[in-house]
């Protein structure tokens, strides 16, 4: 729920905006109570970009085995009492973990982190050893996430960052545009599930056919209700339209089970509209033009999700945006957030913090690539989706929106703003930008078959 000083915001906010229908709903909302329309001086501030690049399905333990100085093991307990070894696999493997919230009350097992081996797997195709023995147990070939270790190593990386929902990809993507899947503001349920229809990873949200719904979670723990999934609630974006900050959403597809902002009802049908850029490769065009907004969301595709079942893009990907923000006069204003958007099912040995019966979830990792990012640093500290929220909120001046945000921390030991700015070491990668731009297959969704 809301605290009441974001509650009045956002009432005054929506009505300012037009966006609620019933004017007797606006009805007291001051002007007053909204922020300064005027944007902060670029010029003042040490970080003028913030990018977030959201990334799919991994934890610490699976995705960066050998990281110096950072909490990873290489072996886990299970339901038996025995210590599994974890066992390499490509970042391509054939088969999916269950990462619904019931596997994570499985796997997390009242604090005992013992019950992995009993997440759910499903093999995409018929395929020789699938699945393999313990398949909640296992990491990523070094050799595979090569650019991922590169980038931790040479800048900031969180072994304490943890998801923020206990679920799954659609709650995960609303979290990180607003610190919250609930489906109103003054609600205490929250989407718990990925929703529920006919084809629902390409079509959901606000666009989704009638019929389809998704699981809410009430605070005993109980998902017995469901709705339509789509939601009216206040959102990061607002704050930044509110300011006059640019900001734009780059997704491979409208209807996407990851595009945020086609499940919130006023920026689907609304003018904000017009920054969901599709495709996602249009964010390598608009910082090689120069034109990258201020904040900034980038969705993979499919193949380069590092979801299980993709072709293994995922560290060029990411390694594309970050050579070309670091190579261009981006750099020197520019923070660069790379996270996960939820663990996967995959084995992760380090018990959440637990505020609710629905937040924190596993550990997600965390890059932080910055010339201001404190250099060959493991942040011991935690954090979650809302403390990229709240990084955003104080560098631009914004106010909370009053979720996950306002408890959680701003990613400040992740810098040092009176260090000599890092000079930017290009990272290298098996495929290149270029791959991208000229690559016209299209997205697959995050289970395709």
């Amino acid at each position: 729920m809301l605290h009441s000083k974001t509650l009045l915001f956002w009432t005054a906010l929506v009505c300012a905006m037009g966006l609620l229908l019933n004017s007797a709903g606006c009805v007291g909302a001051s002007s007053g109570t909204l922020p300064n329309s005027d944007p902060p001086d670029p010029t003042s501030l040490k970080i003028q970009h913030v990018v977030v690049i959201f990334q799919e399905n991994r934890t610490p333990d699976n995705l960066f085995q050998g990281l110096p100085n950072a909490d990873i093991v290489n072996s886990g307990l299970n339901s038996h009492g025995q210590m599994v070894p974890l066992a390499p696999v490509s970042l391509a493997s054939d088969y999916d973990l269950d990462h619904s919230h019931g596997a994570f009350v499985a796997m997390y097992d009242g604090g005992k982190i013992d019950g992995a081996d009993k997440v759910g797997v499903r093999c995409f195709k018929k395929t020789v050893n699938c699945p393999p023995s313990n398949p909640q147990f296992v990491y990523v070939n070094p050799s595979e996430a090569s650019p991922y270790l590169r980038l931790a190593e040479q800048n900031t990386f969180g072994d304490r960052m943890f998801q923020t929902n206990q679920g799954p990809s659609f709650p995960a993507h609303q979290f990180i545009i607003s610190g919250t899947s609930a489906p109103t503001a003054t609600s205490d349920l929250l989407a718990a599930e990925n929703p529920s229809g006919p084809n629902p990873f390409w079509h959901t949200g606000c666009t989704a056919p009638a019929g389809e719904t998704v699981a809410l979670i009430d605070p005993s723990g109980s998902e017995s209700a469901a709705q339509y999934p789509c939601f009216e609630h206040l959102t990061l974006m607002d704050l930044l339209e509110a300011k006059k900050i640019s900001w734009r959403y780059y997704t491979p597809s409208a209807g996407f089970i990851w595009t945020g902002p086609n499940a919130i009802q006023h920026l689907r049908s609304g003018p904000a509209w017009s920054n969901v850029i599709l495709p996602q490769t249009q964010v390598l065009k608009d910082i090689s033009k120069g034109v990258l907004p201020a904040v900034s969301w980038v969705i993979p595709s499919g193949q380069a999700s590092d979801h299980p079942g993709n072709s293994g893009f995922g560290p060029s990907w990411v390694a594309s945006i970050v050579n070309a923000i670091g190579n261009s006069p981006y750099w020197s204003n520019t923070a660069i957030f790379i996270t996960w958007d939820d663990w996967g099912g995959f084995y992760d040995h380090v018990a959440p913090p637990i505020y609710n019966s629905y937040e924190y979830g596993f550990r997600v990792p965390l890059i932080v690539v910055s010339p201001f990012a404190k250099a060959h640093y493991v942040s011991h500290v935690t954090h979650d989706f809302g403390s990229v929220l709240s990084f955003i909120e104080e560098n631009f001046e914004l106010p909370s929106l009053g979720y996950a945000d306002s408890r959680a921390d701003d990613l400040s030991d992740c810098f040092d703003f009176n260090q000599a700015p890092l000079r930017f070491q290009t990272i290298a990668a098996p495929l290149k930008a270029q791959h991208f731009l000229d690559d016209q297959t299209p997205p697959t969704d995050p289970d395709n078959d």
